[in-house]
Order: structure tokens, then sequence, then C-alpha cells
């Protein structure tokens, strides 16, 4: 055989050699390719089936009143005010009010999370201003730790107060400032006994040095302030 045609098939099978090599790595190449999409799409489906069965657990558990999940919802809702401009503040407080403990909220930050994908407190600090979002932190603040806690602090429970009628004072609406009646109603409904009152009231003049009687005689008008006080008059001493 010419040594021509020799060198020639030597070459031929040097080409078909890499040429094989080059398929075999690029195989390999797209089966790992292949092999990460896949376990990434795995990942993924499986994690979307995770969210929606503790959805739809969450769902069905916020049916029943004064569940966990009936919290959230009730929060989202008040947040949503019926497709209204704004929150419900109103109904958010109501639902935070009849929260029983820092324990319980806890649980019901987490059920949010579960049915909406959302953080409950970035959207409460997004929906409320300023002197509405200190309002909601200082309920919440003034709970009992554990729902079975039988011992409640009532230094604590003075200063929550106090802190909520201050928030309830230093409301604006804009740049205009106003009051916050209805948050002011909240605390003076709470509070159990005139004495209670008084000593919200010296709590407030150690936080704030100031008279909670005169803040509130100057925040509210003339023909709010005596049906107002009448609410913790008719309470007993």
């Amino acid at each position: 055989m010419p040594m021509c045609q020799i060198n020639a098939n030597k070459m031929n099978q040097t080409q078909n050699k890499k040429s094989k090599d080059d398929l075999s790595n690029r195989e390999i190449i797209l089966y790992s390719m292949g092999s990460v999409l896949l376990l990434g799409g795995t990942f993924f489906i499986g994690r979307k089936l995770v969210r929606d069965t503790v959805k739809k657990h969450e769902e069905k558990n916020s049916v029943e009143d004064g569940s966990i999940g009936s919290y959230a919802k009730s929060i989202k809702m008040a947040f949503d005010n019926d497709g209204w401009w704004g929150t419900d503040e109103q109904a958010l407080r109501n639902t935070l009010i009849s929260i029983p403990s820092k324990q319980v909220f806890g649980n019901v930050i987490k059920s949010y999370q579960h049915l909406y994908n959302r953080s409950l407190m970035a959207d409460m600090q997004s929906e409320l201003d300023t002197s509405e979002y200190n309002e909601m932190l200082s309920i919440i603040n003034g709970k009992k730790d554990k729902t079975n806690d039988t011992q409640i602090d009532s230094a604590k429970q003075y200063e929550t107060w106090a802190r909520r009628l201050k928030s309830a004072f230093d409301k604006t609406y804009g740049f205009i400032p106003g009051t916050d009646e209805e948050a002011i109603r909240a605390v003076f409904n709470e509070v159990p006994t005139q004495s209670a009152f008084m000593q919200v009231a010296s709590t407030y003049q150690t936080l704030y040095h100031t008279s909670l009687m005169s803040d509130l005689k100057s925040e509210l008008e003339f023909w709010e302030y005596e049906p107002m006080m009448k609410i913790i008059t008719s309470k007993p001493k």
C-alpha cells in the first residue's frame, strides 16, 4: 500500500476518533444540563405543591372563628377594605385586640405567609401611617407572652394603653395634625376601672412628661370630650 494512502487512512481514523470524542463530550454536557433542568423543575414543582397543600390547609382552618387562619384572613380583609382605598383600621384594631397572646400572633404571621405568600408585618407597615402602626404594635406588645399565662403584668398593660393613646393623639392626615377618636375609644372601653385609668394617666405622665387629661382636652372637641370621659366615669371605681 502506498505511503500516502496509509497516512490518509491514519488521518481519517484520527478524525473519526476525535468526532466520537467530541460527540461524547457534547452528550455528557447535554445530559448534565438536562439533569440540572429536571432536578430544578422537580424542586420548583415540589415546592409549589407543598405551598399549595399548606395554603389549602390554612384556607380550611380559616373558616373556623377564632382560629389562627381566621385571624390572618381578617387582617388581610382589613388591608383590602372591600376594595376601597386605604385600610379599615377599626377592623384591623379589633382583630389584633382579639388575638389572645404574642404566641398566637406569631402563628398568625406564619399563617398569613402561607395564605398570601407575603409578610404580615411588611404589609402592615405599608398600609398604615406611623401613628397607626405604632398603635398596632402597642396592642401586640401589650399581650401576654403565651395564651395559658395566667398572670398579667399590670404595669406593662398601663404602659400599653398610654402608648396607644399617644399614638391616637399623634394621628395626622397628610401634613394636617388630627386625632384618632376611635383609637381613644378602644382604649377607654378596655380600661376596666376608674382606678386603672388613673394608673394609665400616671404612666402617660412618666412616659411623655405631660398630662393625659390636658392632652385629651386639647385633642378632642368639647362635644367629644364629655361622651368620651363618660365611658370612664361609668366604670366601677
